[in-house]
């Protein structure tokens, strides 16, 4: 009996068209809202629309320029990028716009003409693809794990975090930072550590929110005094545990938030009505515009697109089928899932206010950039891979 095999490449389309055409209906909803908020409610001219737009056209440009690059190159690539990065992180430290960071209290902002940069945003998919090879290249060397293995993991892990974290940190950024350990966080729970290690971590974390809320609520002068939390976290702790409690002070944002929300009820009030003053609502409330304007359906039809964005990014994962690109995509969906879940948890009330926008629709180039370039990473694995399929004839 004669036996032969053969090797034929399965033929598929290289573009993955349903997380394009996902990302164009996001698009249209963050056009519309930028639109909606600057221009109909609070009386600006079309320009941060058309800023907006041009943002997506740049983070097009991206997804096109990081689609060429194979997973190969990206572990070739991927210290440097992770250097330039952290270079980065240095030099907006030393060149900080000083306008922005006397309106912000933060010093996260390179200033050009007109135009604003957060450089800790296009950091974050540098930081992953740096993260993916640590944790690949580590799961290479140790086929056998043990508890050792994995507490080496972690220490490997934590080398290539905590520089990132302390340059973000020197910069008064929270919310970055607090996106920086969802994405660790995430892919540490796809990397093979032995739950014999990871429960008691996290009932640790668990136990270190709960002492600092109680810290908060019952000694916060003595956290104050001793520099350990600055005020207006104090502030946002408490605003968050009684929303109502300071409408006219500190609380006033997220009472304004609540209210803006809740008053969209079922269909909401149209494009452009808005009865409810809310500060920042172009970025980190938009999601408010999105209620008021569109009521619970529209905010429901939102929250869809997230999930088959979501859907189809795990998807391609498992076709896919390679360790290195599994843990980018971890990253980047671990980034995309806490901004949604932080955003909207912020706006109303189930979570702390951070400064975290929402994804794809809040007013803002460099994150918007950062998302393109997770989203770019993500339609590499399907652009470059191809599925190999045994053939037997000849018997």
């Amino acid at each position: 009996m004669n036996m032969s095999r053969k090797l034929k490449i399965e033929q598929e389309s290289r573009v993955d068209y349903g997380i394009i055409l996902t990302i164009i209906i996001l698009a249209l909803i963050g056009l519309i809202s930028v639109y909606a908020t600057t221009t109909m409610i609070n009386g600006e001219n079309i320009a941060p629309t058309l800023f907006h737009a041009l943002w997506y056209a740049v983070g097009s440009i991206a997804v096109i320029v990081v689609m060429q690059f194979n997973s190969e190159q990206y572990w070739k690539l991927s210290t440097y990028l992770y250097g330039l990065g952290l270079l980065l992180l240095v030099f907006v430290l030393i060149f900080y716009d000083r306008q922005l960071a006397a309106e912000t209290g933060a010093r996260s902002w390179f200033r050009l003409g007109s135009l604003s940069f957060q450089p800790s945003e296009v950091v974050k998919p540098a930081y992953i693809i740096m993260l993916a090879r640590v944790v690949t290249q580590h799961n290479h060397e140790f086929i056998e794990r043990t508890l050792k293995s994995d507490w080496l993991l972690l220490g490997k892990i934590a080398v290539v975090a905590l520089p990132a974290m302390v340059l973000i940190q020197l910069q008064n950024d929270l919310g970055t930072n607090l996106v920086m350990l969802a994405i660790t966080g995430g892919v540490i729970l796809v990397s093979g550590i032995s739950w014999k290690i990871l429960l008691p971590a996290i009932l640790i974390v668990v136990a270190l929110a709960a002492g600092i809320l109680s810290a908060v609520v019952f000694f916060p002068d003595f956290l104050i005094e001793n520099k350990l939390v600055q005020a207006y976290q104090i502030n946002r702790i408490k605003d968050w545990l009684e929303p109502f409690a300071d409408t006219r002070g500190s609380g006033y944002q997220l009472a304004q938030s609540i209210k803006a929300i809740g008053s969209g009820q079922l269909l909401g009030k149209g494009l452009g009505v808005s009865e409810v003053t809310v500060p920042v609502r172009e970025s980190d409330f938009i999601f408010t515009t999105i209620g008021e304007n569109f009521g619970f359906i529209g905010a429901s039809f939102l929250l869809l697109i997230y999930f088959i964005l979501i859907y189809q990014m795990v998807q391609t994962c498992f076709k896919t089928k390679n360790e290195f690109y599994t843990y980018i995509a971890t990253g980047v969906i671990s980034m995309i899932l806490f901004h949604i879940l932080e955003n909207i948890g912020m706006n109303i009330g189930l979570l702390p206010i951070t400064g975290v926008p929402l994804p794809f629709i809040s007013q803002g180039g460099s994150a918007l950039l950062s998302n393109m370039i997770g989203v770019g990473l993500i339609l590499s694995m399907r652009y470059h891979y191809k599925s190999y399929i045994f053939d037997n004839d000849d018997f």
